[in-house]
């Protein structure tokens, strides 16, 4: 899709992912939050490495295979960042347990700084907003806790089924009376956040914070452009 107004069409909603999308993980959650985690399992993990232990355990993420919540998926992905900060032996477990079960919990996040604008402004043009996400977090206490002005939310974790499949699509849909036609979605993976919603039939955009696919013409640096992008909901 080339950058520039979506089309065809107008649009009715806006579909956002929720982790690295609109929140990123707090000190617990990052380099610092595993290091100390280590220590208390007995290993010794060097935070500089965590940027890349992550991006090679996104490249290994494999879902279920019917694409089924497995929270065992999200351990499994934490003990290869654990690895890949030098963690070795038994400990890398119960460090990778500590830190899925601090994922949970809504204070351990922060949101992006074009977060709440961009809402504002989606509310302002009559669009309707909704929360689509792959986790087990209660997102009624995430929508609580950052006072986020949404429509409708749904987690893997509630709905069985994890992104790209379109049943969890759908039913975000659902919960805010759109069809996909008239909906866009904007996430942080390729995979399950634009190749599912446009298996669809929405439209999508890539936010890529960090620079990650400069290849791609539908990839958008922060938030802030969305609304222009969209135009005016007519």
């Amino acid at each position: 899709m080339a950058r520039g107004r979506v089309a065809p069409g107008h649009v009715e909603a806006v579909l956002f992912d929720v982790d690295f999308t609109l929140a990123k993980p707090g000190p617990l959650l990052g380099p610092e939050g595993y290091r100390a985690a280590g220590a208390h399992h007995g290993l010794t993990l060097v935070p500089e490495r965590y940027d890349a232990a992550r991006a090679a355990a996104v490249e290994d993420l494999e879902h279920h295979p019917e694409l089924e919540h497995d929270e065992e998926v999200w351990v499994r992905f934490t003990e290869d960042i654990v690895r890949g900060m030098g963690g070795e032996g038994p400990g890398i477990r119960g460090v990778a347990e500590a830190i899925t079960a601090g994922w949970l919990h809504s204070a351990n996040f922060e949101l992006y700084e074009d977060v709440l604008p961009v809402l504002a402004a989606l509310r302002e043009s009559g669009r309707r907003v909704g929360l689509v996400s792959n986790t087990s977090r209660d997102l009624t206490a995430f929508v609580e806790h950052f006072s986020l002005d949404v429509d409708g939310w749904i987690s893997s974790g509630v709905h069985g089924k994890v992104k790209p499949s379109p049943t969890i699509f759908l039913a975000a849909l659902e919960l805010l009376g759109v069809e996909p036609g008239a909906a866009v979605m904007v996430g942080d993976s390729p995979l399950d956040d634009v190749e599912g919603a446009r298996a669809l039939g929405m439209r999508a955009y890539l936010v890529d914070r960090e620079g990650r696919f400069p290849e791609r013409d539908d990839a958008l640096p922060t938030l802030l452009a969305l609304p222009a992008l969209l135009g005016p909901n007519s």
